[in-house]
């Protein structure tokens, strides 16, 4: 219980403040000791550090809040659209490239809302098996048929929708009224990038819709930040229905959805999330559209480009020092997100004590998140992360890595000296 639930005392930094507590009864209750252990922050999803004070964003969030209040105390139907709702739609249809967008006031009700309002009995809805649970919530809400294709493989994908559509419905066997594949751009637990141009050309293919969820991809990769299908060169037009958060690249709350101009209008009058939600709070709206502005360069300033290339420079970096070193770490390059396998569940403890001890904080993932034998911890890293910071990290989870025997495959001896050579310069660099 000690290694998952810690709360925290400050922002979501490069650096966290962590609240140190103890137990007399073997962990089944922790109280707080009032104080706390500052940590280097490898488990929040900051990506581009926005979830800190910004010299940019900080003082317009400030002003939205002293002019709207911290909510609308309404739902978007009713009084809770402001002009700051209204803005960030159309800023975020254009930066994905959509026609129209809307927005809700939190990430899982924005799957777990759309879908069941885009889809229902007589339609099929075929599902990555390894989509978030929001996802599963919308799908399993809508009253749907639902079936699954292996994680990330198209060729599977077509030889389940080429039967679905030859069998049609159970029973009747009449067409389907809709078909919609759902993927994700980045998955969170695997740190994998969609393969979206060859899914799309099978979507395209049997004619069926593509629904993507951008929830870790949409500011955190591509040249300008505009998610996976910039990075995969896949053309936006293609993809049916756009879904993103802005929780993790953005330093906010709250989701999108963005799509052509009837879909959204569609959406702004059945779905619940829209209808009966509270609106996203101001502030949080504010704090987007500054964000945005950064990664635009609308800020005047080049800090966003800079923030976009620091990201893709310190995943790539930090993936290959690990792999360096023998761990097994899931995902592809450009991934702000890297699981090290531990496998053994007794091994979470272990990891993320030793780990917490020498201040790195980290977020350990077990079952039922996972399945039972396929342990990870999850490391997130930000573009607030300094190459000093990484060095730090590298240098504990390589300490702590020995002492649990998580490196599964051995490093070769010249790969190691030369790892231990180049640290040791980069030391010198900075000191």
């Amino acid at each position: 219980m000690d290694c998952f639930n810690r709360p925290i005392a400050s922002a979501p930094d490069a650096w966290i403040d962590v609240t140190e507590r103890y137990s007399n009864d073997n962990n089944k209750t922790l109280f707080r000791t009032g104080k706390t252990h500052k940590c280097l922050n490898l488990g929040s999803y900051n990506y581009l550090g926005f979830a800190s004070a910004d010299e940019y964003c900080t003082p317009r969030v400030i002003e939205s809040l002293k002019k709207f209040s911290p909510s609308t105390c309404s739902s978007r139907v009713d009084a809770g659209t402001t002009v700051l709702h209204k803005e960030l739609e159309e800023l975020v249809a254009s930066f994905v490239g959509k026609p129209a967008a809307t927005v809700y006031g939190m990430g899982f009700a924005t799957n777990s809302t759309t879908l069941p309002a885009l889809i229902g009995k007589g339609g099929l809805i075929i599902s990555d098996s390894l989509n978030h649970s929001s996802i599963v919530a919308g799908a399993r809400a809508s009253g749907s048929r639902i079936t699954v294709f292996q994680h990330n493989t198209p060729s599977h994908l077509e030889e389940v929708l080429r039967e679905a559509i030859a069998e049609g419905q159970p029973r009747t066997h009449r067409p389907w009224k809709k078909i919609i594949v759902v993927v994700e751009g980045i998955y969170s637990m695997e740190g994998e990038l969609c393969k979206l141009p060859e899914i799309v050309a099978v979507c395209k293919k049997y004619k069926a819709y593509i629904y993507l969820d951008e929830a870790h991809s949409i500011g955190a990769v591509g040249k300008t930040g505009r998610g996976i299908c910039e990075l995969l060169g896949v053309d936006t037009s293609d993809i049916d229905i756009m879904m993103g958060t802005f929780t993790k690249s953005f330093g906010s709350c709250g989701g999108y959805i963005a799509g052509s101009k009837d879909l959204i209008k569609y959406l702004k009058a059945v779905s619940p999330g829209h209808l009966y939600a509270t609106a996203m709070s101001p502030p949080a709206v504010q704090q987007v559209i500054s964000a945005l502005n950064v990664i635009l360069g609308e800020d005047g300033s080049n800090r966003g480009a800079q923030k976009l290339a620091r990201i893709r420079e310190n995943s790539n970096f930090f993936r290959s020092e690990l792999q360096k070193m023998g761990c097994e770490v899931l995902g592809d390059h450009d991934s702000p997100v890297m699981p090290i396998m531990l496998y053994n569940p007794a091994k979470i403890p272990a990891f993320s004590r030793e780990c917490f001890k020498r201040n790195i904080a980290v977020v350990t993932v077990a079952f039922p998140a996972t399945p039972l034998l396929l342990s990870r911890a999850r490391i997130c890293l930000s573009a607030s992360h300094t190459k000093e910071d990484l060095l730090k990290a590298l240098e504990v989870i390589s300490e702590v890595g020995d002492m649990v025997h998580i490196k599964y495959f051995p490093r070769e001896p010249e790969k190691q000296l030369k790892e231990e050579q180049w640290q040791q310069n980069e030391r010198k660099k900075l000191s």
